[in-house]
């Protein structure tokens, strides 16, 4: 399994890493990716030490301070560190919509099918049970059909920007 995040997209999947983690036997080897603008705004710090006991976990920041001796640079660059294995991988992502797109090519480059990685797509809603229309997207309404959705379903619509 792998788990990607960019910026506050950790916090919804700090869940998921935490249950997968919990249960090891039943879910295999994980990989854990995780980006943000500056190492000070890094979600859960503690927990990613935590979790490097157990998972593989790379860190990424777009702008270093002094001091950081990690990567620096976008999330699609880390998928290379995931180790994954096409055959018995499931992504999930959430994060900026580039983000996710960009991470979720080069998790197909690396054969990762799009059917088997999950986008997050958190647009503004407003009624949050379809009636408005307003987080419609081509034919899906957000609040309704996703807001997760198989990459394969959510990438032509990850080309509409968000009004």
């Amino acid at each position: 399994m792998v788990v990607v995040a960019g910026g506050i997209g950790l916090a919804p999947l700090r869940p998921v890493v935490e249950a997968v983690l919990a249960d090891r036997d039943r879910y295999g080897r994980m990989a854990v990716l995780v980006g943000a603008r500056t190492p000070g705004d890094l979600l859960y710090p503690g927990d990613l030490r935590r979790w490097e006991r157990q998972a593989k976990v790379a860190v990424t920041v777009d702008r270093p301070v002094d001091g950081w001796t990690g990567h620096v640079g976008l999330v699609p660059t880390l998928v290379a560190q995931a180790g994954v294995d096409p055959a018995d991988s499931v992504a999930f992502i959430c994060g900026p919509e580039a983000m996710m797109r960009f991470t979720a090519r080069a998790l197909i480059a690396r054969g990762v099918p799009a059917e088997r990685i999950r986008v997050s797509l958190e647009r503004n809603m407003r009624c949050g049970v379809g009636w408005c229309g307003h987080c419609q997207l081509g034919p899906v309404l957000i609040c309704r059909d996703g807001p997760v959705l198989d990459y394969a379903r959510a990438e032509p619509l990850l080309t509409v920007r968000e009004l």
